[in-house]
């Protein structure tokens, strides 16, 4: 039986540095600027005290209300529109399965992640309900408000999962718990599971088991960066940010005791900077640990200390998705595949059949998060277009059609014998969120 494998270097395509991936040296963020002093921690929020009205949408005008958490969260725009405090509509796909609802303070994240939207150093320039996140605006909605429409609708809810993002703040921790005793006084987690995205650095273990003991279906850590070095450099002391490696994988490790088996993930970002042989390592031990990893594509994130780097190379991130499905859900282990000189996959380790059966599956390419009421391998978190445009799709937030099917094998250089994918096959329109 052969295995399909890729014998030479592929020729390059957008990496950072003309190759087909992008390599560490070429992937260095910016230094975080200096912020004036009324704009630390939310100054001019807090100065300028205006009362939140109901639901706030983010507009930049520097006059962002006083709305703190646990009476207020944000949630993405997809997930407002599915929720139905905004209008409006998503391409291809009707919007979100997953309800995230993220903390939300004047001060904003305390720490300064390189690649993140919400990142302290962009207080200089935006507000923190203004900052975008994952490609989108992020709407503020009374809690109370939220759980109202989710107990109304009851079994008719379209949402499979809830999610609670936490961010780094004092007060953090404290009100994660109460939004989800809110969230449990009235809606049983047994109908609508509730996964956890945590703070690891300010978390002790007895909060990852009260919030276990209080409902939570799934704990998460945002490992984000496949490497020490990475983490340090994006996450870390690199851009003057609290987080630390050692840290995370202490409440990871936490979680996969409390927890218990495929009850825990971590979240990686391909692209910033790792070899695939990494990022497969890394996802070959969390399944060894009993977890899942939930894989993102890094793409600039506009206003981010990241913001003027390129995006992963399509043909990396199929890669990384396909061996990643494979470990995760196929039993294959990341010693059975071949890897070249600069750490590519050059042997997916399976006979070519069983790879053909996978890719036109399709499953594999889908957004991956924790899952939902479809199946264990699909997730709930779709994320709609949070790491790339429609018009080059990084993460499918849909079940792919033959025309996707026959794209992703163009990526992968893996097309099958009289096939072919034209451009234009699928000509997606940029303006991907259609507001009414």
């Amino acid at each position: 039986m052969s295995c399909i494998k890729r014998e030479t270097a592929l020729p390059s395509r957008q990496g950072s540095d003309g190759s087909d991936f992008n390599a560490f040296a070429a992937m260095q963020p910016r230094a975080p600027a200096l912020i004036p002093a009324d704009a630390r921690n939310g100054g001019r929020v807090k100065s300028a005290n205006v009362p939140p009205e109901g639901v706030y949408l983010p507009n930049n005008n520097r006059l962002a209300p006083h709305m703190r958490s646990p009476e207020y969260v944000q949630m993405s725009t997809a997930a407002a529109i599915t929720l139905g405090v905004m209008s409006g509509k998503m391409h291809r796909c009707s919007c979100t399965r997953c309800l995230n609802l993220l903390l939300t303070y004047p001060e904003g994240c305390r720490a300064n992640c390189a690649y993140c939207g919400l990142a302290r150093h962009r207080e200089a320039d935006r507000d923190y309900a203004d900052r975008n996140f994952i490609r989108v605006d992020w709407p503020a909605v009374p809690t109370e408000q939220v759980v109202d429409i989710v107990a109304r609708d009851g079994e008719r809810t379209p949402f499979h999962r809830m999610c609670i993002s936490m961010i780094t703040h004092p007060r953090s921790d404290a009100d994660t718990v109460t939004v989800l005793k809110t969230w449990t006084d009235r809606i049983d987690p047994s109908r609508l599971p509730v996964s956890i995205l945590s703070n690891p650095t300010t978390m002790q273990r007895e909060d990852v088991a009260r919030l276990k003991d209080m409902g939570a279906d799934i704990f998460t850590v945002a490992l984000d960066a496949a490497t020490p070095q990475i983490f340090d450099r994006t996450r870390g002391k690199g851009v003057d940010s609290p987080h630390s490696w050692k840290k995370y994988w202490e409440v990871l490790e936490d979680a996969r005791d409390i927890f218990g088996r495929e009850k825990f993930g971590a979240h990686i970002i391909v692209g910033m900077g790792e070899t695939e042989h990494d990022v497969l390592t890394l996802v070959q031990r969390l399944v060894d640990m009993g977890g899942h990893s939930h894989m993102f594509c890094f793409f600039p994130e506009k206003g981010s200390l990241m913001d003027h780097l390129p995006a992963t190379p399509r043909d990396q991130w199929r890669r990384v998705q396909l061996a990643r499905y494979l470990i995760d859900y196929a039993q294959v282990r990341v010693e059975q595949m071949r890897f070249d000189s600069e750490g590519r996959v050059i042997d997916f380790g399976i006979p070519q059949a069983e790879l053909d059966d996978v890719i036109d599956k399709g499953t594999a390419f889908r957004t991956s998060g924790c899952p939902g009421k479809e199946a264990e391998d699909v997730s709930a978190c779709d994320r709609p277009y949070g790491d790339s445009p429609p018009s080059n799709v990084a993460s499918y937030p849909f079940a792919l059609e033959p025309v996707d099917i026959r794209k992703v094998r163009q990526q992968l250089r893996l097309q099958k014998a009289g096939e072919s994918y034209a451009e234009g096959d699928d000509l997606d329109p940029e303006n991907w969120i259609a507001r009414d």
